[in-house]
């Protein structure tokens, strides 16, 4: 079920993500107050934090699964700040994701996590205006 989310991550290619993504999936973010839902939605939020996240100290230092769920904990490093967090994620019957929830620590990184992405968010929106 993940192949796909690590090739979108190895590749830098986040036009992957409608193949991944259920139409319903719903997003848990550490710097949002309410759940993103919707497939177009959560393609901008995550779209604008893989761009932030994703970079050459990214990587997937452990991972949890079950039957149809996964929990990935990621490390990188961003500005200097360190990042530790975990993705969790539930699949529906068909393996696309249905649910993707977001921790992040510590509380410095998710400042600079969410000055970043409301940065980009901004940009994505004029674009789309």
């Amino acid at each position: 079920m993940l192949q796909q989310w690590h090739k979108m991550l190895e590749t830098r290619d986040t036009s992957m993500l409608n193949q991944v993504l259920a139409d319903n999936v719903v997003l848990h973010s550490p710097v949002i107050h309410r759940p993103v839902e919707g497939k177009m939605m959560v393609v901008m939020y995550l779209t604008a934090a893989l761009n932030t996240f994703a970079n050459e100290n990214f990587t997937y230092d452990r991972e949890f699964f079950t039957d149809n769920a996964a929990v990935l904990e990621f490390s990188t490093e961003i500005d200097g700040i360190y990042v530790n967090g975990i993705d969790m994620i539930s699949f529906d019957d068909e393996g696309k994701i249905i649910d993707f929830k977001v921790m992040v620590r510590p509380l410095k990184a998710i400042n600079l996590i969410n000055d970043k992405m409301t940065a980009l968010l901004e940009k994505y929106k004029a674009a789309h205006a």
